[in-house]
């Protein structure tokens, strides 16, 4: 379950994010470590994202988190770069992972089995399509707990 304050950090983190060419890709609050740890996933969309772009994001989220104080509390705030084998999440990674292969797990087993590897086809409201030797299957989003690029070896 995602923490009541995510949706807010999101609204101060995406637009500092963009001001710095970056993009936010993930935000969790894990707030059952102490200190409190807030982890923000960065993209750069046009180079491998540097340990600079995680500082200088750091820099400028932590500077509007504490003007802004939404989070009261002393927290721990960690800037991170997902990496190729990250989980897709958004529209966009969809999109521009469509054709990679992919592994995709549900909470229960459906037509037989709880771990799929296949070609990402896309993902709609309904389900996510993968190409299962051939031919299109679709997976139920409402029994998927993950989605995630099949890492290169």
């Amino acid at each position: 379950m995602t923490h009541p304050l995510v949706p807010q950090i999101i609204e101060i983190a995406n637009p500092i994010a963009e001001a710095i060419g970056l993009e936010v890709v993930g935000i969790v609050f894990h707030t059952n470590q102490s200190p409190p740890v807030l982890r923000v996933d960065i993209r750069n969309p046009v180079q491998d994202t540097s340990l600079d772009d995680c500082e200088r994001m750091s820099r400028a989220l932590e500077t509007s988190l504490d003007a802004t104080d939404i989070i009261p509390d002393a927290y721990v705030l960690e800037i991170s770069s997902p990496g190729i084998s990250r989980h897709l999440s958004s529209d966009r990674e969809f999109i521009s992972f469509k054709g990679f292969t992919v592994l995709v797990n549900t909470s229960e087993p459906y037509a037989g089995k709880s771990e799929w590897r296949g070609k990402l086809i896309e993902r709609d409201d309904t389900s996510v399509y993968l190409n299962l030797k051939g031919r299109a299957f679709a997976i139920p989003r409402t029994l998927i707990t993950r989605v995630q690029l099949e890492e290169k070896e």
